[in-house]
């Protein structure tokens, strides 16, 4: 469990944990929430797909991570999915209810994730976003993720980003990118 104190000093309080059951029927609606900033980004189709359903929600829970941004109140306001894939950590999902945006709970939560993937024996964290979003690509850029070419993807690479191609996303601004996890600072 991590706790940090926000940017605005005073006035809130966070908790990075791993999100209990009975929290997970709650994730839909930040992930919702989260996603309407995609609208005003230009992509409504992006903000218009459905959140993820319970059973996908739990099975992270069970078998991959699913941690939370807690706020004082213990109520999740954040969350994000990872778990392996062709040998690193990967992101799934980070979803951050924009109420509690720019305080570092982004950033927080996916370092949460590193560690568990480090812990876990894991050398990278991958992940698929857009490149061009101030709060997809640059921020991980920020995080040391880098992006990668074509070339360098993995076999689960290929298939994700046909999948998000099935998806009718704009697969032309979305990128994958990876972070050496060695040395998590």
């Amino acid at each position: 469990m991590t706790k940090f104190m926000s940017r605005q000093a005073g006035e809130m309080r966070y908790v990075i944990r791993r999100a209990q059951e009975a929290e997970l029927s709650l994730l839909p609606a930040i992930e919702i929430k989260a996603g309407a900033l995609f609208a005003k980004a230009g992509l409504p189709e992006v903000a218009a797909n459905e959140p993820a359903d319970l059973s996908y929600l739990r099975s992270f829970h069970r078998h991959g991570v699913l941690h939370v941004a807690a706020d004082e109140a213990q109520m999740p306001v954040g969350f994000i999915l990872s778990g392996s894939l062709d040998g690193a950590g990967h992101i799934h999902e980070l979803s951050v209810d924009p109420a509690h945006g720019r305080l570092g709970l982004g950033r927080a939560l996916v370092r949460a994730a590193c560690c568990v993937a480090q812990a876990r024996g894991l050398k990278a964290m991958t992940l698929s976003t857009f490149r061009d979003l101030a709060w997809n690509g640059p921020f991980y850029q920020r995080l040391g993720f880098r992006e990668l070419a074509p070339d360098e993807w993995t076999p689960a690479m290929h298939l994700l980003h046909a999948h998000e191609k099935a998806l009718h996303l704009p697969v032309a601004r979305r990128c994958f990118m990876r972070k050496e996890i060695g040395d998590i600072t």
